[in-house]
């Protein structure tokens, strides 16, 4: 009796490191809202919404996903993929993603770090010697794109890199000192690049001067792409091959590429800007300032995997990933990070260096703050990012909840789709 009561016991404490360390944690779907504490009559704002949106033309379509505590209890596709052939949007349609691939390389430099390959603070030149002795930009002639220099007071470290602190610009869509400088060298913001690769892209970024001193303010810039070189060059894999190796398969996100393979293809969602008028027509290229980029790059082969923009996946595969950090970097009894490590990525690192509306930045996500708190529905220690081409996510830890929005645009004037959005994702919550 006393070895049943024993073994009873052991099978109890299991239970509870299991459900309190998020083992058992895998998003499945909800039998209905009630189940992830949501009002299905309060969700219903959600239609009547989006599907305005759609009918007046500020969106083509979308996918929607809200997950509380482990169950999906809202999952949907409103709308078209392609307006004009009227075919529908489905939930399981592949968006290009741009910058939410900068979560993921975050995730995996975290990973090398966890096996003792790397330090936070070390320099970038340890490992790329390119970034020996920078420069940083002191003057700068719009007439003829020449300038000066004064020498960089210390070597950006893998942490400013995490934090957009370094002082790194972005190519295409930085600074008119960022756009004019990294075009000469033929630097990009990551996304359609042929006949290039990461490492001579990188090791031609280390010889350009940075826009500001290490760590003097927040830039957002080609920081995720050079972090990107440095899994490859640490683990010895191409980015591609990393991803799906140590992130992709593991947490079962079958549908997220660098590449979409051809019998894939017919489920990227189309490409639409919004023209004067706010009539929205199909985007055919030139999507950077001005350089010939069409939107079906991620049907094209590439060897240049951008760690900050080259990624394209379904609205489920990214909730994946996203529910494994919710859970403290484990997701179905696969251990992906420390829950300690996820700890230091969703904390402030930039301490007072100014933001954006009092949030702050950890190692690759925003954060609401105590002091930002109360501009949205959401909690202080909530995170997030999003896509250039209008795909946004959220991650509330307190509320135990993942949410994200995607639609494929660009040039919208409609920015405020997204935080009604937000706004009707907290007034259904009923516990």
């Amino acid at each position: 009796m006393q070895t049943i009561y024993r073994n009873l016991f052991a099978v109890s404490i299991l239970w509870i490191l299991i459900t309190t360390t998020g083992w058992s944690q895998k998003l499945e779907i909800a039998t209905a809202p009630q189940a992830g504490g949501f009002s299905a009559e309060r969700l219903k704002v959600l239609d009547v919404r989006l599907n305005e949106w759609v009918e007046k033309g500020w969106m083509q379509g979308g996918t929607i996903l809200i997950a509380r505590n482990g169950k999906i209890v809202y999952h949907k596709a409103v709308g078209y993929n392609d307006i004009e052939a009227k075919v529908l949007m489905k939930k399981d349609d592949i968006f290009r993603i741009a910058s939410q691939t900068k979560a993921i390389t975050s995730v995996a430099i975290m990973q090398l770090f966890e096996q003792g390959k790397l330090l936070l603070d070390d320099p970038v030149s340890k490992y790329l010697p390119a970034f020996r002795k920078q420069q940083v930009l002191a003057t700068f002639n719009e007439a003829d794109t020449t300038y000066t220099t004064v020498p960089a007071k210390s070597e950006i470290t893998i942490r400013q890199l995490l934090t957009h602190t370094s002082g790194l610009g972005y190519a295409q869509i930085g600074s008119k000192e960022a756009n004019a400088i990294y075009a000469k060298a033929n630097l990009t913001a990551g996304i359609g690049v042929v006949g290039d690769d990461l490492l001579n892209a990188m090791n031609r970024l280390g010889k350009l001067p940075l826009m500001h001193q290490p760590g003097e303010r927040w830039t957002y810039g080609l920081n995720t792409d050079l972090l990107g070189c440095l899994v490859e060059q640490l683990s010895g894999k191409t980015l591609d091959h990393y991803f799906k190796e140590h992130l992709f398969e593991p947490l079962g996100m079958k549908d997220t590429y660098f590449h979409i393979p051809a019998p894939k293809a017919n489920r990227l969602v189309k490409l639409y800007r919004e023209m004067p008028g706010e009539k929205l027509e199909k985007s055919a290229g030139n999507m950077l300032n001005g350089r010939t980029i069409t939107p079906d790059y991620p049907l094209e082969g590439s060897t240049y995997y951008s760690g900050g923009a080259g990624l394209s996946s379904t609205i489920e595969d990214y909730a994946i990933f996203l529910q494994m950090l919710l859970n403290g970097g484990i997701y179905n009894g696969k251990r992906i990070l420390g829950r300690n490590t996820v700890d230091m990525m969703i904390t402030n690192q930039i301490g007072e260096v100014p933001y954006s509306n009092q949030d702050k930045f950890g190692l690759g996500f925003s954060i609401i703050t105590d002091k930002s708190q109360g501009r949205t529905p959401a909690n202080a220690g909530t995170f997030a990012w999003g896509g250039a081409f209008a795909t946004s996510y959220w991650v509330d830890p307190k509320e135990k909840m993942v949410y994200l929005f995607y639609r494929q645009l660009q040039n919208t004037t409609k920015g405020e789709m997204v935080e009604k959005f937000r706004a009707m994702v907290y007034q259904a919550i009923q516990d």
